[in-house]
C-alpha cells in the first residue's frame, strides 16, 4: 500500500488537485474495499475564493477545512447530497480539493448496491462518488493520512497531456473571476483511447 503522506497535501491546492488526478480512493466498508481511480477535482482557494465555504471565516459547519492538511471536509448539500473534500495547504488557511468523479476499480457490486445503480453515472459526480463509497459525515475530521477507513494511494501518474481545465460547477453566488477561474481539473477522454497511458 502506497499511501499518500501529509506532506502531499500540504502544497498548493491547484498542484493538489491536479495530482490527485489517478489517485485511488480507498474505502474500508463493511470489511471490503471499494476502490476508485480520482478522475476530476476542483480547487477551492480559501478567504480569498469567493466560492469556498471559508471564504467569510470560520463557523462551526465549515471549521475542520482550518485543520491539517489531509484531513477530510464533508458537508451535506440540498438536504440529500454528501461532497467529499480534502483539507489541503497549512492548518489554519482553509484551502481544500473537492473530489467531483471517480472510475470505479475494485468492489464494483458493492458499489452498485450503494448507489442503486451502475455503468458510468455510478460514480460520475461529487454526491455519486459518496453514495458508491459510503461517505458521509460520520467521516467528517477523519485524517486520510492515518485513516483505516479511509484514504488515498498512488496508483496513475497522469501526463499534463491528458489533463484539462475549467470552471468550477454549482458557484454561481460566487463572484464573476471566482466562477470563471479554471479551478475544475479532470482526465481528457483522450487518456483512456491511449494504450500508452
Amino acid at each position: 500500500m502506497d499511501r499518500l503522506k501529509r506532506n502531499f497535501f500540504t502544497r498548493d491546492t491547484l498542484t493538489v488537485a491536479n495530482e490527485l488526478l489517478g489517485k485511488k480512493l480507498v474505502r474500508k466498508f463493511n470489511g471490503k474495499l471499494l476502490t476508485g481511480m480520482i478522475v476530476e477535482t476542483e480547487a477551492y482557494l480559501g478567504t480569498s475564493d469567493t466560492a469556498c465555504h471559508a471564504h467569510k471565516g470560520k463557523t462551526l459547519r465549515n471549521s475542520v477545512m482550518f485543520g491539517k492538511p489531509g484531513i477530510v471536509y464533508i458537508y451535506f448539500v440540498y438536504g440529500m447530497h454528501y461532497m467529499l473534500n480534502i483539507v489541503t495547504e497549512t492548518e489554519g488557511n482553509p484551502c481544500a480539493v473537492l473530489l467531483r468523479a471517480i472510475v470505479p476499480l475494485e468492489g464494483k457490486q458493492q458499489m452498485q448496491k450503494l448507489r442503486g445503480r451502475g455503468g458510468k453515472d455510478m460514480t460520475n459526480g461529487p454526491a455519486k462518488l459518496c453514495q458508491a463509497m459510503a461517505v458521509d459525515k460520520t467521516l467528517n475530521g477523519l485524517d486520510l493520512t492515518l485513516g483505516e477507513i479511509l484514504w488515498i494511494e498512488n496508483y496513475k501518474t497522469i501526463s499534463e497531456q491528458f489533463v484539462s481545465a475549467g470552471p468550477r460547477i454549482g458557484i454561481d453566488f460566487a463572484e464573476l473571476n471566482d466562477r470563471l477561474a479554471p479551478l475544475r481539473i479532470w482526465i481528457k477522454n483522450e487518456f483512456w483511447l491511449n494504450p500508452q497511458a
